[in-house]
């Protein structure tokens, strides 16, 4: 192997920054779109009785109040989880002990 493509080959453990930063975004927005996803799934199945040409006054607030609750939910579940993580203490700690 010739000093160049052992640099080259040296190299591929580093990750390009934009590269990764483009994978992260990318990765937000599918779980975004899992989100909407779940929540129309979800929704529609509580809320639309029979689809018709126009969505009528009792169906769109069960919409808006699905929506909300799913977000709300969404919520409380994420804050749930960070405040258990926060309280865990870290493993090899809790080994020593």
């Amino acid at each position: 192997m010739d000093s160049s493509s052992s640099s080259s080959a040296a190299g591929l453990g580093a990750v390009d920054p934009q590269l990764q930063h483009f994978i992260e975004v990318e990765t937000q927005k599918q779980r975004f779109q899992q989100l909407v996803h779940q929540m129309t799934e979800l929704c529609w199945e509580k809320c639309m009785d029979k689809p018709g040409p126009k969505l009528d006054s009792r169906a769109e607030a069960c919409f808006v109040n699905c929506v909300e609750r799913f977000i709300d939910t969404s919520q409380f579940i994420l804050n749930r989880l960070e405040q258990t993580q926060k309280s865990k203490p870290v493993f090899s700690e809790s080994l020593s002990d």
